[in-house]
């Protein structure tokens, strides 16, 4: 049986309509997406978090391989926001720092990572 004539087009047309909604909500997913926890080494910090009780800047450091100065910037401002909370103590006579993800920030990572899903579900109905 032969395709009416415009088929393929039609079919083409109605794709191509989808893929500008999908493409649409992606653009709105992404604008929602929390920018505190976007950035690379924030997003590490809350992620090494929500997956350890605890861990101190040390071992933070490790994981994501930063520079002290980067991490403790990067950590400061998550700290601001509420996501994670910093305790600081001494072992012997070394400071000792310790963070852990807050209720707020494990929230928010939820949305993040909803938001992430969201972008990829909108780009893989696109393609």
């Amino acid at each position: 049986m032969a395709a009416k004539p415009g088929a393929f087009r039609m079919l083409r047309d109605e794709r191509s309509k989808r893929g500008a909604a999908s493409a649409r909500a992606a653009e709105t997913s992404a604008a929602n997406l929390d920018r505190l926890i976007h950035e690379r080494t924030r997003l590490g910090i809350v992620s090494a978090l929500a997956v350890n009780p605890s861990l101190t800047f040390n071992e933070l450091k490790s994981f994501l391989g930063a520079s002290d100065g980067n991490l403790s910037v990067h950590a400061r401002k998550l700290e601001d926001a509420g996501y994670i909370a910093c305790t600081k103590s001494f072992s012997g006579r070394l400071p000792k720092t310790e963070y852990r993800l807050s209720a707020s920030g494990r929230r928010a990572l939820e949305r993040y990572l909803d938001h992430m899903e969201a972008l990829i579900r909108a780009t893989r109905e696109r393609y």
